[in-house]
């Protein structure tokens, strides 16, 4: 690591490929590009759908498609991928191929770590009586799951790619409050990281909320990932808009269209200066692919407002000790979310190449 720079760690999805599961779920070769290709704009100057340029409709099965990729985001700056890892208890996962290809083969030589995504899948369409259709529920047998599932990834904790922070691999559970006895799951397994020789493993909490931050350290977590997306709703609406908002969601099933600029000046805040806590940088949210008109969406983005939030975010984290400047990139290839910094039709790299300028002039500023 070279500790002149931040420490930027990009969520990756691996759900570019098919699966026996979305085969059944949703029809033969659904993967995320299924719902991305579809979207259609929702308004006047709604960009959508959203079309990948350099990489192109690619598939995670194929490895020079993940060779490119982390080529890609190790020139642009971004240390690793955190790959989102589904394990829904008793041994049944989600998704996996991808990494685990990168895992054996060694290719990409470049960083990552694990992100455990524990929650339930669900069709988010209502049935007639008004529920989802569950499709994957996330369970917590116990401890002997809990085990195995430490087992599974102990290869991967193990390997020299492996993100690591005071020598200790990176953990971060997406649904902490979700765990039935959030203490006693990080004992464990810090337990059976001391006995297969590993100095501990560093655990990160993600959350929305900052009223989460003191609770998730009790629960024994080291450090908390703030994603503040939706705080604008809480500082920068009126009482009369949340009533609205509330309004439009409920009884019309309507989202809300928000300038980037607006939202972004919520992204960061005082808390991200806590040496456990590490902000995420957002370029841009859209969830209409999957969501249609309930989904929120941020309009206007673009690579120059996304930089001046970068900068505002490594701001905060300027101070730390070289190991916890750590900001979480949500995300690398989130596109049907429009949350991604893989090149596309309308902006190319603008994206990307607006991050690593304001990587390199950290870096800068940190050798003077």
């Amino acid at each position: 690591m070279d500790t002149n720079k931040i420490r930027v760690i990009a969520f990756y999805l691996p759900q570019f490929h098919p699966t026996p599961e979305n085969d059944r779920w949703w029809g033969k070769g659904f993967t995320e590009w299924t719902n991305v290709g579809k979207a259609k704009p929702l308004f006047k100057g709604h960009y959508q759908p959203k079309v990948p340029a350099d990489l192109g409709y690619y598939d995670l099965r194929v490895p020079e498609t993940r060779i490119e990729q982390a080529e890609m985001a190790k020139a642009y700056g971004i240390e690793g991928f955190c790959y989102w890892h589904y394990w829904f208890g008793n041994g049944r996962e989600l998704l996996k191929r991808p990494f685990e290809e990168v895992l054996k083969s060694g290719k990409p030589d470049f960083p990552f770590c694990l992100g455990w995504a524990n929650h339930s899948w669900e069709d988010k369409q209502f049935s007639k009586d008004g529920t989802h259709r569950m499709l994957m529920e996330q369970l917590y047998p116990g401890d002997e799951d809990y085990i195995r599932h430490f087992h599974s990834v102990l290869p991967a904790f193990k390997d020299h790619r492996y993100i690591r922070v005071e020598g200790k691999p990176v953990f971060l559970v997406y649904s902490a409050f979700e765990l039935p006895d959030a203490p006693h799951f990080i004992a464990l397994w810090q337990k059976l990281a001391a006995e297969n020789g590993l100095k501990g493993i560093h655990f990160i909490g993600h959350t929305a909320n900052i009223e989460d931050i003191e609770p998730m350290k009790e629960m024994g977590f080291d450090a908390v990932n703030l994603v503040r997306l939706f705080h604008f709703f809480k500082r920068d609406y009126s009482l009369a808009e949340r009533v609205r908002l509330k309004i439009m969601k409920l009884f019309f099933k309507r989202g809300q269209a928000v300038e980037y600029s607006r939202a972004a000046k919520y992204f960061s805040g005082k808390e991200d200066l806590r040496e456990d806590c590490y902000p995420t940088i957002i370029p841009n949210w859209d969830h209409s692919p999957r969501s249609g008109r309930k989904a929120h969406i941020l309009i206007n983005s673009t690579p120059e407002k996304f930089e001046k939030h970068v900068r505002t975010a490594f701001s905060h984290v300027k101070d730390k000790p070289e190991e916890h400047r750590i900001v979480f990139l949500k995300s690398w290839n989130e596109w049907a979310e429009g949350n991604y910094m893989e090149p596309d039709l309308k902006y190319g790299k603008g994206y990307l190449e607006a991050l690593k300028r304001a990587i390199t002039d950290f870096s800068n500023k940190e050798q003077l």
